[in-house]
């Protein structure tokens, strides 16, 4: 296989087989709002809005350079909200206004995006 057929055939987040160090295999306690990104993908397909296969799409989509910058969890959310921006049930306005009201209330710099 040629290195355009094997990149061509390969997803951004599909590394098995390439070089690379160990396998870090080491149990973490989930950060509090890694369990919320988790307990929001539970939603969202429960009520049909982003499913499995979905959410896998949107994570491929993210590319190479993201993906390999991105922790798992933050892939998830980048994925959502371009879903819900691509299924127009979310603006980046309102996504930015929402994150400024988090953000006053836990005293953070507000977005640059609003």
């Amino acid at each position: 296989m040629t290195d355009s057929e094997a990149l061509v055939k390969r997803l951004p987040n599909d590394i098995g087989g390439l070089p690379a160090g160990p396998v870090q295999r080491v149990d973490h306690e989930l950060e509090p709002w890694e369990k919320r990104c988790h307990a929001l993908a539970d939603v969202l397909d429960f009520h049909k809005i982003i499913n499995t296969e979905e959410k896998r799409r949107g994570v491929e989509a993210l590319g190479s350079e993201m993906i390999g910058k991105l922790t798992y969890y933050e892939r998830w959310i980048v994925t959502f909200a371009n879903i819900l921006f691509q299924k127009q049930l979310l603006t980046p306005t309102d996504l930015a206004r929402k994150m400024d009201e988090v953000a006053a209330r836990s005293g953070a710099l507000p977005s640059k995006g609003a």
